[in-house]
């Protein structure tokens, strides 16, 4: 009976320790299939690093943003917020810029405004800012109320400090109208501007303020209406202070029809001009696309043009002509 007992056992440990081994592979599979990606994987570069979204401007209707990129580069970047009806919006930026100016803004309200930064399509870091915009104040009109401001300084100005000393502005005027911008330039014949500020009001007759850069001496005025006079005040700056000031009024232009036009210079052309001299556009495709916005590129493959012209119709049927510097090979339409 003991040997019968003993034989019936022998064979059940060996059968449980089959099922107990079945049992343990699953495990030793999945550390070897986890160590697998992971030998797989390439070991990444540091991604590029987004720092320091700040504020450099900010007026009723507009807010001017700064960052840096401490560490590596970005292909393109994203700024993101929601308007004052709480709508989202989208600004492509380029992956050169560090600024941007946010236009058509509401007086007194607060803004959170997102940058990503961007390679490829994809987001890989970000940075934060919340502005409130400026109270909305009246367009500062002619100078007589400033002149008095002008002279007190030179009153109180010690000796020693030469009047030459100031900056000047001078000479603003339209470079190029359409029917819906303007674009205006101007001189600075003595001194530098820390900034300077458009101001002029729309066709509702709402002020606005358009920051610029100081080192600027031109700039474009998109969104008015057509065949309407406008009156651009143009303000330099010394950080907050306003110490110059010059102005001009401008119409803008008819709706244009621009299409028969273009082929006349064909025939007009003198024969004695060699094809190979004629300036050639090619390629013009869409770079980045929002729901609010389109940026376009260009090639300019042989010869240069003085300058282009963007021409579109709105949702509303409305022709757009926006005008563009001749060594632009971009543009963003917001």
């Amino acid at each position: 009976r003991m040997d019968d007992w003993v034989d019936t056992r022998i064979p059940m440990p060996s059968s449980i320790a089959g099922t107990e081994e079945q049992e343990e592979l699953p495990v030793p599979s999945e550390e070897q299939k986890h160590e697998k990606l992971q030998t797989e994987t390439p070991p990444s570069a540091s991604p590029p690093v987004l720092g320091e979204l700040r504020l450099s401007s900010v007026t009723p209707s507009s807010v001017q943003l700064q960052w840096s990129v401490p560490e590596g580069s970005f292909d393109s970047f994203t700024l993101q917020y929601r308007d004052d009806q709480g709508r989202p919006q989208a600004l492509p930026i380029d992956g050169g810029s560090r600024s941007v100016t946010v236009p058509g803004l509401s007086p007194s309200h607060r803004y959170r405004f997102h940058l990503y930064g961007m390679q490829g399509r994809k987001k890989t870091d970000r940075v934060s800012i919340d502005i409130i915009t400026a109270a909305e104040e009246p367009e500062e009109l002619p100078l007589p109320t400033e002149e008095p401001q002008d002279e007190k300084p030179q009153t109180e100005a010690p000796v020693s400090e030469a009047p030459p000393a100031r900056p000047v502005l001078e000479e603003l005027r339209a470079s190029s109208v359409t029917p819906s911008s303007v674009q205006l330039q101007w001189s600075v014949p003595k001194g530098s501007f820390d900034s300077f500020t458009l101001q002029y009001r729309d066709d509702q007759g709402q002020p606005q303020a358009l920051p610029i850069d100081g080192g600027s001496r031109s700039v474009t005025v998109p969104g008015l209406f057509p065949s309407h006079r406008y009156r651009f005040h143009l303000y330099g700056l010394r950080g907050r202070k306003k110490i110059n000031h010059v102005s001009t009024e401008v119409m803008t232009e008819l709706s244009p029809s621009v299409e028969p036009q273009q082929e006349q210079p064909k025939t007009e052309s003198p024969t004695s001009v060699a094809p190979q001299q004629r300036a050639v556009l090619e390629e013009l495709r869409a770079s980045s696309v929002t729901p609010n916005s389109v940026q376009l590129q260009w090639s300019v493959p042989r010869g240069s043009f003085d300058s282009f012209t963007l021409q579109y119709r709105d949702d509303q049927g409305q022709p757009q002509a926006l005008p563009i510097d001749g060594g632009s090979n971009s543009v963003m339409v917001p």
